[in-house]
């Protein structure tokens, strides 16, 4: 049945084209890294994570496999494997579901509205629960220790050459290139 591949690459061109920054694995559609920023006005603003998605060979039927590389201080992310608990992706996934919707809806409604009485990981759910203010701060020391652009892996290297070219470019005298005619 084909319809599940087609379905694959239609749906990884849409997260592309949605400006994601996406790393394939290898050269199938089963695995890649997205590039995922925490929300604007969260505790996780400013925060950038390397995002492991790896889709079944029944996908969209299937829900996506999600995980965190980069470390992430939350109730329902496991913090040593970076799994994620979310209703949505492990229960009740729908075919009508497709990439976009995870990191433009699920994984920042994740972020926004922890579930600590569902947690993959203890600690923070019980320091969210108890003081809410020191959880908040753990998040924030999360976000400026491990999820820096750099930790996600896969903008710094593009910004850094960016840069680089640009400053070359200024100062390579361009004036010169363009006042010689082509032979």
């Amino acid at each position: 049945m084909s319809s599940p591949s087609k379905r694959r690459e239609m749906d990884l061109m849409k997260l592309m084209m949605s400006d994601y920054k996406v790393e394939m694995v290898n050269d199938g559609m089963q695995e890649f890294f997205v590039e995922f920023r925490g929300p604007n006005e969260s505790i996780y603003q400013g925060g950038v994570w390397k995002i492991r998605v790896e889709l079944p060979d029944a996908y969209p039927y299937k829900s996506p496999s999600i995980g965190f590389i980069n470390k992430i201080y939350h109730p329902n992310v496991d913090e040593m494997s970076g799994s994620v608990c979310l209703d949505v992706i492990n229960q009740t996934w729908s075919p009508m579901f497709d990439l976009v919707n995870v990191f433009e809806v699920f994984l920042p409604q994740l972020l926004l509205y922890p579930n600590p009485s569902d947690p993959l990981n203890g600690d923070a759910a019980a320091m969210m629960m108890r003081d809410r203010p020191a959880y908040e701060q753990k998040v924030k020391e999360y976000c400026e220790k491990y999820a820096k652009p750099e930790d996600a892996g896969v903008i710094p290297e593009d910004k850094s050459s960016d840069e680089e070219l640009s400053e070359e470019e200024d100062d390579s005298g361009d004036e010169e290139i363009l006042g010689k005619p082509d032979p």
